[in-house]
C-alpha cells in the first residue's frame, strides 16, 4: 500500500526541449465525484520538461496510491521563421482511492527544475461512502499538447482512448461478484466467494478461493481450508500448480491465481458460516529472493431455507433413475441380474436408494454398488449403479414391484419424482419337473403364487401284481451261519480289548484328537477335492454341501438335507451346537448357494476356500 504522502518523486529523465517549446504541467481526475469503494485516475501532463527536472506527485494522506503508469510521446513541427520544435509529452497515471468522506482536495504536484518550480491546480473530489454506480461524470479532457485537429485518433496512451474503461476480465467464476481489496494488502490478498448465497438444504454451493497479486509469486506453500461444520463437502479443484489469469479489480490489474474449488451440500436451514481460508505465499521468482508472508481471506454467510412441504423422503438435485432385468423367463433355480441405475447431479454421497422388494418366491442375494463420480463444468454428480442377484424358489408368474424416488429441483424449486415400472418374471419347472427348491436357507412359509402342486412325475398307480413263489431255507439251518454270526461278535471283544489296552498305555492328546477328526472331515470332502482344480462349478459346490450335510447328519442323528434354515437351526440348537459353530456351519451353507448362481465364484481360490471352510466347520464341532 502507498500514501501520496510518501512524497513519491518521479526522477528526473525527462528528455531535453527544442527551441521555443514551453514547458506545460497539468493534473486532471477522470471524475468530480466517487465513492470509498470505487477507484479513480489521476494524471499528470508535463509537457516539454528541460534537463533535471523532477516531478513530485500530490502529497495527501487522504488518498491511496493502488497503482501507477507511465507513457511518452515525441513529435516535430515547424515553428515561427522555420525553425523546428521537438515535442515531448510524458504522462503520469496514478491509480487512486480516497480514505475519507466529504469534499476532500488533492494538493497541487510539483515540477523542479533549473531552481524553479511549477506547480498544478489543486483537485477537488466529492468522496462519498460505499460504491457508487459504474458510469460515472467525468471532466473533460485535458488539452490536446500537440494541438492535432479535432477527430485526429492520438497513438495508445494518450487522449480518450486511455479514458475509456477496462475491459470485461475473461471468464470470471461468478459473474458480477467482484472482489473487495483490502486496504491494508491491496498487493497481494485472498478471497473466498460462493456462486449462491441463498440456498436449500442440501443444494449444491460451489465455494472458490482465489488469491490476486500485484508483486511477483515464487509459491504458496500452505493453503488452510476452513472447517465445513454442518456441510457434506467434495473437492471440486486443487491446482497443484500456480496458474494466473489477468483480472482487473477497480480499474487495477491483477493476477488472479485459483486455490481451491469445493462444492459444499448445506445440512440444516440457518444462517451458516464458512470461516475465512488462510494461506503462507513466497514472494519472488527464479531471479530474486523474495519475502514469506501469511494472507487470511475472508468469511462467507450463506441463508440456508428448509425444503418446501414435500415428500419426507426426497433427495436433492436433478437426478434419473432406470432398471434393467436380465431375463424376464427362467427355469427354476436360474439367477436373475436386476441393474438399478441413478445418475445426475448432486451430493452423489449422501443418496439412498429404496430397497428392491422382490417378491418372496426370489432368494435375494446382497446387492453390489459401484459409484462413478462425474463432475460437470460447475455442478458435481456422478452414476451409482446397484446390482442384485435374484434365484426363484418356485414356479410361477411374480412381480417386481414399481420403485417411486421423489426428489427436489433446487433449479426448477420444485418436486419431482423418478419412477420404474414393475415388471413380471416368469419362473417355469426346473431339472426333472421340480417346481420349489427345498435347499437349506431362509424360505418364507407364505409364498407367492400356485400351491398343493405335483411333485415330480405325479402319483404312481396303487395296483402292483405280486408272484408268488416257496420259501427259501432258513439261514440258521446254513453251515456257515453260525461263524458267521459269531464273528462281530469276536472282532467287537477284540476291537474293545485293543482300545483298552491303548487307553491304559496313555491317554490321548488333545491335538491327537484335532487330527483325527480333521482327517475324517477331509475324507468327506474327498470327492469335492476332485473338483478343485476343474470340473463344473455347481458339481463342486453340491458335492461340498453334500459332505456337510452328511457329517451334520451323522452328528444329529437325523436327516438334514431339505431342511429350511429355520429347521437347521433349531436342531443345532437342540444339539446344543455352540453358537460359534453354529454360524460357521451357515455360513457354508450360504457359500455353496452363492457359488451355484454368483459369478466369480468357479476361481480356483474360491472353491479352496470353500472347502476349508467347510473342513473348519466340520473339525470345530466337537
Amino acid at each position: 500500500m502507498a500514501r501520496t504522502g510518501s512524497a513519491l518523486v518521479i526522477a528526473a529523465v525527462l528528455f531535453a526541449s527544442r527551441a521555443h517549446a514551453e514547458v506545460e504541467f497539468t493534473m486532471q481526475a477522470d471524475v468530480e465525484k466517487v465513492g470509498t469503494e470505487d477507484t479513480f485516475r489521476l494524471e499528470i501532463v508535463v509537457g516539454n520538461a528541460p534537463d533535471g527536472a523532477a516531478l513530485r506527485a500530490p502529497d495527501s494522506s487522504n488518498f491511496e496510491i493502488l497503482g501507477r503508469s507511465e507513457s511518452s510521446q515525441m513529435s516535430y513541427s515547424m515553428g515561427p521563421g522555420g525553425a523546428g520544435v521537438m515535442n515531448q509529452v510524458r504522462k503520469f497515471t496514478l491509480t487512486m482511492r480516497a480514505n475519507e468522506t466529504g469534499m476532500q482536495v488533492i494538493p497541487p504536484a510539483k515540477l523542479t527544475f533549473g531552481g524553479k518550480t511549477m506547480t498544478t491546480n489543486p483537485v477537488t473530489i466529492q468522496v462519498v461512502k460505499g460504491r457508487l454506480q459504474p458510469e460515472r461524470p467525468r471532466r473533460a479532457q485535458p488539452p490536446n499538447p500537440f494541438g492535432f485537429p479535432p477527430g485526429f485518433r492520438l497513438p495508445p496512451g494518450f487522449g480518450p482512448d486511455l479514458d475509456d474503461e477496462p475491459q470485461a476480465p475473461p471468464s470470471q467464476p461468478f459473474d458480477g461478484d467482484e472482489p473487495v481489496v483490502p486496504r491494508g494488502d491491496s498487493d497481494l490478498f485472498m478471497r473466498m466467494s460462493a456462486d449462491k448465497t441463498d440456498v436449500y438444504v442440501g443444494e449444491q454451493v460451489m465455494i472458490t478461493i482465489h488469491l490476486y497479486s500485484r508483486v511477483d509469486l515464487s509459491s504458496v506453500d500452505g493453503v488452510t481450508m476452513p472447517k465445513l461444520d454442518g456441510f457434506l463437502s467434495q473437492d471440486f479443484k486443487s491446482p497443484s500448480q500456480l496458474n494466473s489469469t489477468q483480472r482487473v479489480i477497480g480499474g487495477v490489474p491483477y493476477r488472479e491465481f485459483l486455490l481451491r474449488q469445493k462444492a459444499v451440500f448445506p445440512l440444516k436451514p440457518g444462517t451458516a458460516t464458512i470461516d475465512a481460508p488462510e494461506a503462507d505465499i513466497t514472494t519472488g521468482s527464479i531471479l530474486y529472493t523474495g519475502r514469506r508472508v501469511h494472507r487470511k481471506g475472508n468469511e462467507l454467510k450463506l441463508n440456508v431455507k428448509t425444503l418446501p412441504p414435500g415428500p419426507a423422503n426426497a433427495i436433492v438435485g436433478r437426478w434419473r433413475l432406470s432398471r434393467e432385468v436380465s431375463q424376464t423367463e427362467v427355469a427354476l433355480g436360474e439367477p436373475v441380474q436386476v441393474k438399478l441405475t441413478l445418475e445426475g447431479r448432486g451430493n452423489l454421497q449422501s443418496v439412498t436408494l429404496p430397497p428392491l422388494n422382490p417378491p418372496a418366491a426370489f432368494r435375494a442375494f446382497d446387492p453390489e454398488v459401484a459409484d462413478k463420480p462425474n463432475n460437470s463444468r460447475s455442478h458435481v454428480g456422478g452414476t451409482r449403479v446397484v446390482e442384485y442377484t435374484l434365484v426363484p424358489q418356485q414356479t410361477g408368474s411374480f412381480v417386481l414391484p414399481e420403485i417411486v424416488v421423489p426428489y427436489f429441483d433446487p433449479e426448477t424449486r420444485k418436486y419431482d419424482e423418478m419412477r420404474v415400472d414393475d415388471i413380471t418374471i416368469t419362473v417355469r419347472p426346473g431339472t426333472g419337473g421340480a417346481n420349489v427348491i427345498g435347499t437349506p436357507g431362509p424360505t418364507n412359509n407364505t409364498l407367492d403364487g400356485p400351491k398343493n402342486q405335483l411333485v415330480g412325475g405325479g402319483l404312481k398307480s396303487l395296483r402292483h401284481t405280486a408272484k408268488f413263489s416257496a420259501p427259501p431255507r432258513p439261514l440258521s439251518a446254513l453251515p456257515w451261519f453260525l461263524p458267521v454270526a459269531l464273528a462281530p461278535v469276536v472282532l467287537s471283544m477284540l476291537a474293545a480289548a485293543f482300545a483298552f489296552a491303548r487307553n491304559s498305555l496313555g491317554q490321548r492328546s488333545p491335538e491327537s484328537l484335532k487330527k483325527r477328526e480333521a482327517r475324517a472331515a477331509r475324507k468327506r470332502l474327498a470327492a469335492a477335492e476332485k473338483l478343485l482344480s476343474g470340473g463344473s462349478t455347481t458339481a463342486f459346490y453340491e458335492e461340498v454341501e453334500r459332505a456337510l450335510s452328511g457329517f451334520m447328519t451323522a452328528k444329529l442323528g437325523t436327516p438334514t438335507t431339505g431342511l429350511t434354515r429355520a429347521q437347521l437351526t433349531s436342531k443345532l440348537v437342540d444339539a446344543r451346537v455352540a453358537e460359534a459353530d453354529r454360524a460357521r456351519i451357515l455360513a457354508v451353507l450360504d457359500l455353496c448357494d452363492l457359488g451355484r448362481y454368483a459369478p466369480g465364484m468357479g476361481e480356483a481360490s474360491a472353491r479352496r476356500k470353500a472347502i476349508d471352510d467347510a473342513a473348519a466347520a466340520m473339525e470345530g464341532w466337537s
